[in-house]
């Protein structure tokens, strides 16, 4: 794919034929006259970003291999997780030992943007499925297809058109999530508290505590005959999930005789996650309409004295373990697993309202959850255009 008023053939060269390059590296960190000065200092997860969590001072700078690039210089992200990132620097900094700047004739955002088409090749090449380090002499000896500048130019100034777009429709979503997240600490209440900081409008029901036990039922039917294979797991993001689609394996062994046989709409408690929250995390059965979960889990469904939609936003706040914090105490927690009995689980007190009001809290949040989920559909949709046009329009 190309602009019509292109016919030339497009040219193979290695990058260290026209491009320059370097690393830059870190202070010491015990020498703290180093740090905190007024020179943003970027490391490899910050390439992209506008600004860095450290700084350093004159003294600093002068005193390390640090590097100063410019705001609009390309980065590339050597060591780690980040490895093979590349960005196109919004700051003015010095960079580390993990960062190489690269500095050409070419346009950067086409540059950019070759880069990122082979980079997963790139990684498989030399780092043996992601193990490992890039290294600048790696960098240095590849070679890629470039046209003529004029080119470069109109397929980078699309391509950038496109990254907008999508920093923009990220940003959308990010907003979006940070407006749920204040909702779910200001919609539910603590056992202590008479009713939470917002309600809304019409709303003036008095709030109850009850226990867990009084609003659920608990789940403990096993998969006695071994017909359902979908093992559950829980992520962070994606709440009960098939194992095998989560990590692309199954763990679990071929008898699931003795795991819980949850249908759509349960609830499961993993009390030794080791994600954002030390206490665990309660997720809902939403995307399958069955699967089994190892006996480990503590499971359980909604009855009809509270709305299914009300608890999942309930577990979704920070609300809910307070309760189970008092019950385990100090010293409960060992390496984020809470010492607690099931029987001390169920009766944990909880503060909820009517039903009426439980069900407009519900809706409330459900039209945001439905917007985020549009959002990050059409930020899936832009990302897959781009990913298009990287293959048809570079070599």
């Amino acid at each position: 794919m190309r602009f019509p008023e292109f016919s030339e053939e497009w040219k193979k060269e290695r990058l260290k034929d026209k491009c320059s390059f370097f690393s830059g590296g870190t202070p010491s960190s015990t020498n703290k006259t180093y740090y905190d000065g007024d020179i943003p200092f970027i490391r490899s997860g910050e390439i992209a970003s506008d600004s860095t969590e450290l700084f350093l001072s004159e003294s600093g700078l002068n005193n390390s291999s640090a590097k100063i690039v410019e705001k609009g210089d390309l980065l590339l992200a050597l060591y780690g997780a980040t490895s093979g990132q590349i960005a196109i620097s919004q700051i003015k900094g010095a960079i580390n030992q993990a960062i190489l700047c690269i500095r050409s004739p070419y346009d950067k955002v086409f540059l950019k943007s070759a880069w990122e088409k082979r980079v997963d090749k790139i990684l498989q090449a030399y780092l043996q499925g992601g193990q490992g380090n890039l290294s600048a002499e790696i960098v240095k000896n590849l070679s890629f297809y470039f046209p003529s500048l004029q080119e470069q130019r109109k397929i980078g100034q699309l391509i950038l058109l496109i990254d907008e777009r999508i920093s923009t429709q990220i940003r959308i979503i990010e907003d979006l999530k940070s407006e749920r997240k204040y909702l779910l600490e200001q919609l539910f209440c603590l056992p202590n508290e008479r009713a939470p900081k917002l309600r809304l409008k019409g709303m003036t029901g008095e709030w109850q505590n009850v226990k867990l036990c009084d609003i659920v039922d608990r789940v403990t039917e096993k998969n006695k005959t071994n017909t359902c294979k979908r093992v559950l797991t829980i992520a962070a993001q994606y709440g009960l999930i098939d194992q095998q689609e989560f990590f692309n394996k199954q763990i679990a062994s071929s008898d699931l005789t003795t795991y819980y046989l949850l249908h759509k709409g349960d609830f499961a408690y993993n009390k030794s996650y080791s994600g954002d929250y030390s206490w665990g995390a309660v997720k809902r059965l939403d995307k399958y309409d069955e699967g089994v979960l190892s006996s480990l889990y503590i499971c359980f469904r909604p009855n009809e004295n509270v709305d299914s939609d009300f608890l999942y936003h309930y577990f979704e706040s920070t609300k809910w373990y307070r309760g189970i914090s008092e019950i385990s105490g100090e010293g409960a927690r060992n390496h984020g697993l809470l010492n607690m009995s099931v029987d001390d689980y169920f009766n944990t007190l909880h503060r909820i309202p009517t039903q009426r009001e439980q069900m407009a809290v519900a809706n409330a949040l459900n039209v945001l959850v439905d917007k985020i989920d549009i959002e990050t559909e059409i930020l899936n949709k832009l990302q897959k255009q781009k990913s298009y046009l990287l293959k048809e329009m570079f070599i």
